[in-house]
């Protein structure tokens, strides 16, 4: 199977080329990871340590197949060692903070890791040979006014939370970086990507809904939601990183294309509310309910967020694959297989990747 979706994938860009992953045993990480091996990449993966339990990088046994390091982006030396110990071809930095309640218990950390860990990335490629590096933000990153229209790239940066301001300044530290040090093509190419709410299988974090409802769910509880009427652009795991491999390939051999992008659903016609979504989780698990929460939370969150993708539509031919329903299906019989079958987790996992490039193949995105 491996060799089938190599030949299928990107025309074989990624063949035996090197690439660093910050963040790689987290849940975007570890689905990037994967798809990687199987596009024969040889993967050097950065990250502080496994960051829950369930790992989703331990169940797919990845460590067997990559040079894993456990690491903190916040060392600048450990970066450098690894880029002149490897010479990377591309730099993918995933490596986050990525909880907004977390960020309202430590924000200083918050800051530290999500700003200065990003700039540690930035100065360490200053003397490196790395052809292009793409960084992973949040569609948290735009100052958010609570409306109604889908943002755009060009929109104003900022936050009120601790993540979503850091994630507004890991873009501007960015942009900083690339307007002083690499302006030129025969510079670092450089690109911010912004996605959130991204949903699918073996994601374990805490105070995260799909894996909340699994969790609850399994065990025939009831769960609570904080802001079931939050409209939020949920999307497929697969979704932003095919967006990120597909930019990877352009920015290769075009200079232009370093540059900021959004990767959110492509399918939304009328805002989805976090209720929604719940809803949509029980009819596929087969039972479960979910009740308002009583306690009015400390921690106040964005209640509209939608992303506008058209911009990666029309220059890189990139949309989302999967509608909602399709996504919330894949979502749940991914942790049905996890319960129900744990041997087979990681063939489920690497053919839910096939399927998935299958029927971007028939949209005719995957064609390079």
């Amino acid at each position: 199977m491996r060799n089938s979706i190599v030949e299928m994938i990107f025309k074989d860009f990624f063949n035996k080329k090197t690439i660093l992953i910050t963040g790689h045993t987290g849940f975007i990480g570890s689905w990037l990871t994967l798809w990687l091996k199987l596009l024969n990449s040889k993967i050097i993966g950065l990250s502080l340590d496994y960051p829950t339990q369930p790992s989703l990088f331990q169940t797919l046994q990845l460590e067997k197949s990559i040079h894993h390091y456990f690491g903190n982006i916040n060392d600048i030396q450990t970066i450098k060692k690894l880029l002149k110990k490897y010479n990377p071809d591309i730099v993918i930095h995933l490596a986050a903070q990525p909880l907004v309640k977390e960020s309202y218990l430590s924000p200083v950390d918050t800051f530290q890791t999500n700003i200065m860990g990003t700039a540690n990335l930035l100065e360490s490629l200053r003397n490196s040979s790395v052809k292009s590096c793409i960084i992973m933000t949040s569609d948290k990153c735009y100052k958010n006014l609570e409306s109604t229209r889908a943002y755009v790239e060009d929109d104003p940066l900022g936050g009120n939370d601790p993540y979503s301001a850091s994630k507004g300044a890991a873009e501007i530290i960015t942009h900083s970086y690339k307007k002083s040090f690499f302006e030129t093509e025969q510079h670092t190419r450089i690109s911010t990507v912004r996605a959130g709410n991204v949903i699918g299988g073996g994601d374990w974090a805490s105070d995260r809904i799909i894996p909340d409802c699994v969790r609850h769910f399994s065990q025939n509880l009831p769960i609570f939601l904080r802001h079931p009427d939050s409209v939020r652009p949920f999307q497929y795991v697969l979704e932003p990183i095919s967006g990120i491999l597909r930019l990877a390939v352009k920015m290769w051999s075009d200079y232009s294309f370093a540059d900021s992008w959004n990767f959110g659903p492509s399918h939304i016609r009328k805002p989805t509310k976090v209720k929604d979504v719940v809803d949509m989780v029980i009819k596929n698990w087969g039972s479960g309910e979910w009740k308002t929460s009583k306690t009015e939370s400390s921690f106040k969150e964005s209640k509209f967020l939608l992303l506008n993708s058209q911009k990666a539509s029309k220059k890189l031919y990139w949309k989302s694959v999967f509608d909602l329903k399709t996504t919330i299906s894949e979502t749940v019989n991914w942790y049905k297989t996890f319960y129900d079958n744990p041997k087979e987790i990681v063939p489920y996992s690497e053919n839910c990747i096939l399927s998935y490039v299958k029927k971007a193949k028939e949209i005719k995105l995957m064609d390079m």
